[in-house]
C-alpha cells in the first residue's frame, strides 16, 4: 500500500466562508424576486389586490437579502484583514502574474496537459476581483434606487450620487439588471470551473470552502502568499 502525504495549507477564515455562502444564497434569491420586480407576474384572482400584495412582499424580500449581503461582507471585510488567505487577490503588478495566468489559459483551452500548481491560480484571483466589482455596482445601484424617494436622508445622500452619475433612475435599474445578468453568468462558470478543480485536477476548492483549509500532494508556487 502506498502511503500519499498531503500539506496541509489554511486559506479561508470563517467570515470568509460564511460569506460566501450567505452570498450563494443571497444572489439566487436577490436574482429571482429581481427578475419578478423588473417582470411582476399577472394573478388572475378574483381579489384584485392580490397583485400588488404579492410584489410587495417580493420587493421585501429582495431588501432583506440585499441587507443581509451587506452585513455579511462586512464580516468579509474583517477576515480580509486579519488572515492572508483571505487576499488572494491579483498581483497584476508582477510579471510572473501574467505568465501563469497565460500557463492556466493554454490548460483550459486544452492545448497544455496541465498548469502549475497554485493555491488560488491566476485567472481565478482575477475573476474573483473582477466579480467584486460587479457586486459594488449592484450595491450602489441598488442602493441609489431604493434610496430614490429619500434624497435628503442618510442613505439618500450617501447614494444619490450615483443616479446623477448615471442620469436618472431608469439608468441606475438598467445597469443593475445587466450587471446582475454578468454575476449570475459568472455564477455558472465558477460552479464548473470549482467542480472540475475539485474534482480533476484535486485542488480542493469545493472542500476548502467548507474546511478553510486545502489538502495539496503538490506543492503550490504560490504558497508563500499565505505563509
Amino acid at each position: 500500500m502506498k502511503k500519499e502525504q498531503r500539506q496541509e495549507y489554511y486559506l479561508f477564515s470563517p467570515f470568509l466562508r460564511i460569506f460566501h455562502w450567505l452570498m450563494v444564497i443571497a444572489i439566487i434569491v436577490l436574482f429571482i424576486t429581481g427578475f419578478l420586480i423588473t417582470k411582476p407576474p399577472v394573478i388572475l384572482a378574483s381579489e384584485p389586490t392580490n397583485t400588488p400584495l404579492l410584489m410587495n412582499l417580493v420587493r421585501n424580500i429582495h431588501f432583506i437579502a440585499a441587507f443581509a449581503f451587506c452585513a455579511g461582507f462586512i464580516g468579509r471585510v474583517y477576515g480580509f484583514i486579519i488572515n492572508r488567505g483571505d487576499r488572494l487577490f491579483p498581483h497584476f503588478w508582477k510579471k510572473q502574474y501574467y505568465r501563469d495566468m497565460m500557463d492556466v489559459g493554454l490548460h483550459y483551452m486544452l492545448i497544455k496537459p496541465s498548469h502549475e500548481p497554485f493555491l488560488r491560480n491566476p485567472l481565478a484571483r482575477a475573476s474573483y476581483a473582477g466579480l467584486y466589482v460587479l457586486v459594488a455596482i449592484e450595491v450602489l445601484t441598488g442602493f441609489a434606487m431604493y434610496y430614490m424617494t429619500e434624497p435628503f436622508a442618510p442613505g439618500g445622500i450617501m447614494f444619490g450620487w450615483v443616479n446623477r452619475m448615471l442620469g436618472n433612475e431608469f439608468m441606475s435599474h438598467f445597469v443593475h439588471h445587466y450587471t446582475a445578468w454578468a454575476i449570475i453568468l459568472f455564477a455558472i462558470g465558477h460552479f464548473y470551473m470549482v467542480v472540475r478543480a475539485e474534482f480533476m485536477e484535486g485542488e480542493a476548492e469545493v472542500s476548502s470552502m467548507f474546511a478553510g483549509s486545502k489538502l495539496l500532494r503538490h506543492t503550490p508556487v504560490d504558497a508563500r502568499d499565505v505563509e
